[in-house]
């Protein structure tokens, strides 16, 4: 018996790969498939079946591209969807595989036709069960997607699925998700990496509510969507392209690369000091381990993509955004900065000030216009700047016309690094002199200005 979960670190994402024998099975694969043939070529495996558990919202599955690889049968989920390849799984469906049984189990609620895939071990007993997005580590998958009208119904299948389907297969049934800390399928996934029904029954908050009345009250919440999610749900009903054979992005000089600008969009994904220091005019800042949670708020599908990368391979960014259906990269800036500015092109920049800097200038009488880019969990959290505009930063480019061309904000984060992305909207947008606050509450002494709990 063989099993091995493959995590896509920045999109906190979990898929499996369990076999025994000399046939294997993979849940949920990513789009970038070559590590589960890799794995299967080490250990002389044949994917014969691949299993999805939902329809995903938050990146583009690789089922397709891992079945044309292997030959492996393609078995989806949400059966009431109108989906382009694979089969339908149906309720109580079982698989052998060697000495093993996976048995398939409806589990509707984070969507209406979501199921998960509980392992039975050779003697038949239930030994690991593949959630999906059904039952994270101390949370549950978020049941708005179908739809604010229909969260209550959601809710109440979900509370059905965990009471009569999950919660009964025993406290030691380990419990394999599709997602850990930092997904935006779920709001507080623990940082639990392997959990068991026990453990949940026990530690996840959702899970000690004693009415399916309070539990809906709860659970049934609308959430933050992403533009993005509605191309992950097309591509994830028809399918995406290929990127097996997808050649890398032409490397262009500072010429070529400023003949492409007025129709493409320009990404910059290195680092805060490098952005702030010298960037290309109009360049959007997303720092390389922030695309996974920025780029689907902020870029379109509509406009090919240009990078500006601090290290000469663009292989990390590719993945990323690859994973996020993100395939037209026009080019990317051949010899970085460094070239650009050689060869005479102009360039931004964005000041910089610590938040001692900052607090300083409160206590001294100064009042510049604060920006506070936190998200309202954060605020609640952690307090509020006195005096301070509060609007997240994947809400701010729908409030860019707000800003006068002369307000010279000074924008507030916990760290900097979403600051310098909100910096660069407000550049790009024309308003003057948008400045980064580096540093979070930790270090906030103001007097003037106090942080309200």
């Amino acid at each position: 018996m063989y099993l091995e979960r493959f995590t896509a670190p920045v999109l906190a994402h979990y898929s499996y790969l369990i076999a025994d024998e000399d046939r294997a099975v993979v849940i949920d694969p990513r789009r970038d498939v070559g590590a589960y043939l890799e794995t299967a070529a080490e250990r002389g495996l044949r994917i014969t079946d691949i299993y999805e558990t939902h329809r995903h919202e938050d990146f583009v599955v690789g089922s397709i591209e891992l079945a044309e690889a292997t030959g492996a049968r393609l078995h989806h989920a949400d059966d009431e969807l109108d989906y382009a390849y694979g089969a339908a799984v149906e309720d109580g469906e079982l698989l052998r595989f060697g000495r093993y049984e996976l048995e398939a189990l409806a589990t509707p609620g984070h969507t209406p036709g979501s199921f998960s895939y509980l392992l039975r071990d050779v003697s038949g007993e239930p030994w690991i069960v593949f959630t999906g997005d059904t039952l994270f580590a101390g949370d549950l998958g978020r049941v708005d997607l179908p739809g604010v009208e229909r969260m209550e119904e959601m809710a109440g299948l979900l509370w059905d699925s965990l009471r009569e389907r999950l919660l009964p297969l025993g406290d030691h049934v380990i419990v394999a998700p599709a997602h850990g800390p930092g997904s935006v399928c779920g709001t507080a996934i623990a940082e639990r990496p392997w959990t068991t029904i026990g453990l949940e029954r026990r530690l996840n908050p959702n899970l000690r509510l004693d009415s399916k009345a309070a539990f809906i009250e709860t659970v049934a919440v609308e959430h933050e969507r992403p533009p993005y999610f509605r191309m992950m749900e097309h591509y994830n009903l028809v399918g995406a392209p290929s990127v097996a054979t997808a050649p890398l992005p032409p490397q262009l000089d500072p010429a070529e690369f400023a003949a492409r600008l007025d129709d493409c969009r320009l990404l910059d994904t290195r680092d805060v000091g490098a952005y702030a220091a010298a960037h290309t005019p109009g360049a959007l800042s997303i720092w390389r381990d922030g695309l996974a949670s920025f780029a689907g708020w902020l870029l379109d599908y509509e406009h090919p993509l240009l990078l500006v990368t601090q290290d000469v391979d663009p292989t990390p960014e590719l993945t990323l955004l690859r994973r996020l259906g993100y395939d037209d990269i026009a080019g990317c800036l051949a010899g970085g900065m460094t070239a650009w500015q050689m060869a005479g092109r102009p360039t931004e920049s964005v000041e910089t000030l610590t938040v001692q800097d900052l607090c300083g200038r409160l206590d001294e009488g100064r009042r510049p216009a604060i920006l506070d880019v936190r998200s309202a969990a954060e605020l609640e959290n952690r307090g509020r700047i006195a005096g301070a505009r509060h609007l997240h930063l994947t809400r701010l480019p729908e409030h860019l016309d707000e800003f006068a061309a002369d307000d010279e904000p000074l924008v507030f984060c916990g760290s900097g690094l979403r600051s310098m992305v909100a910096a660069s909207l407000l550049q790009r947008a024309g308003v003057r002199r948008p400045r980064v606050v580096l540093g979070g509450l930790s270090a906030w002494n103001s007097t003037t200005c106090p942080v309200e709990l």
